[in-house]
Formats: C-alpha cells, structure tokens, sequence
C-alpha cells in the first residue's frame, strides 16, 4: 500500500447501552487493530467520532495491561495515539473529499448513535458513490443502515455484507438490550447478509465496501480495505 493514502476512522460517542444502564463505547480491538494496520502500511489516519472529545470504550473490551490483543496492548504504550483517541474531532468535521476510505469500528455503542447520525449517513453514500472505500466492523455496519443513495436506494441493497450474527448478540446477551439486530436489519434492507462460524474472523468485499463479522474479524476486514484501496488507486492511474 502506497503512503499517501488517508483514512477517516470515525467511532462511537455512545456510552451507555439505552435505558439499561450498561456501560458500551467502542471495542478496542476494533479501532487500535485498523489503526496501526493503516498506519504500519504509511497512511496519514485522522480519528473522529460522533459527537467529538474522548472515545468511550466497552469496559469488556479492554483487559489489564499484558492480557489484551497485541494492537491493544501496543495502544496502550503509545501516547500519541491515546491522545489521538481522546481528542478527536465530531464527524462533522469530516471533509470527505481529503479522504480516500472511512473505517468504522464497532463496540455495541454504535447501535445507538450511528444509526441516527444523518452526517454519518451522508459520508457513508458520498464516499461510496465517489468511489471511496468504506470498511465497518462486527457493530460498525450500523454506521450504513440509514446511508442511501440519493435515489433512495439502501447503500448495503443487493451488497454482500458482513456484520454481528444475530446468533452471535443471543450468545452476548444483548439481544432484548440493543434497539434492532443488526443482521435482521441488513436483511430488511436488501443486503446479501453473509457470515461465518459465530466469533470466528469473517469478512467480505463487496467492490468498495468491506464488512466484518465480529472483533476476530479485525485484521482480515482491514485487510480487505487496504486491498480494496490497492485496486481503486490502481484504476484511477
């Protein structure tokens, strides 16, 4: 992957599950995994999230220091990128046009607050149609269930799309707590819903839409999305 390339990671700014009270935010693995990935391989990568200011994280996603996943753990030792993550701008503040992919992280936060986010929607569809590449994760494909086309069409419509299994948010325990299964959801609005074994790594492209299953799936959605960036550079030369 050539340097050059910028990527727009947008997380959650929801910290509580509904009315439940239940602490969420992002899942860490989901964020720090794509963010050194992208900027191992020279890319200038910008964090924002909804609402701006520090990214809250799910307390179940981050283990005492030396029992985590390796690009947590590597977060963690790393103050720039903890700064980065604390400070970050609202998603409002995204110029789409300086970006060559977005990448939205999951963490059960996002079932809340992306959803409703019209901005979100609209970089979702602008950077689809302009040929942008866009990358969600396990609860980040909640980011393009409200994301249409300016024909009205579902963005994720007749797209092979990966995302949390319903199954999966049964073995969670969140399936009466979260405001729509995410799966049922795509399936409602046209995608060809795939998955693989319930929390193990699964990921599909779809030209420039790439969508994970769960926090395994990680590493191999972002490798997806860089792939995915490869082969748009290569036609815009």
């Amino acid at each position: 992957m050539e340097t050059g390339l910028k990527i727009a990671i947008i997380a959650t700014s929801n910290a509580v599950m509904g009315g439940s009270g239940e602490p969420t935010g992002v899942w860490m693995e989901e964020i720090t995994t794509p963010y050194y990935a992208f900027v191992d391989r020279g890319a200038t990568v910008d964090v924002f999230s909804i609402a701006g200011g520090e990214i809250p994280v799910d307390p179940r996603s981050l283990k005492a220091k030396g029992e985590n996943e390796d690009s947590v753990e590597r977060y963690l030792d790393d103050q720039r990128a903890r700064d980065a993550f604390d400070e970050t701008r609202p998603v409002t503040d995204v110029e789409l046009g300086r970006y060559d992919a977005i990448f939205l992280p999951g963490g059960h936060g996002t079932m809340w607050d992306y959803p409703q986010n019209k901005t979100l929607a609209e970089l979702v569809s602008g950077a689809l149609e302009s040929n942008k590449v866009v990358g969600a994760v396990c609860h980040g494909p909640a980011g393009l269930v409200s994301a249409k086309y300016e024909d009205g069409t579902s963005v994720v419509d007749g797209k092979r799309v990966a995302g949390f299994t319903d199954t999966e948010e049964d073995a969670a325990g969140f399936s009466k707590t979260v405001p729509f299964l995410l799966e049922t959801r795509l399936r409602e609005l046209g995608a060809d819903y795939q998955s693989g074994p319930d929390f193990e790594a699964f990921a599909v492209r779809d030209g420039n839409l790439v969508t994970g299953q769960n926090p395994a799936s990680a590493a191999l959605t972002v490798s997806y999305v860089i792939k995915a960036l490869e082969v748009a550079r290569a036609a815009a030369e």
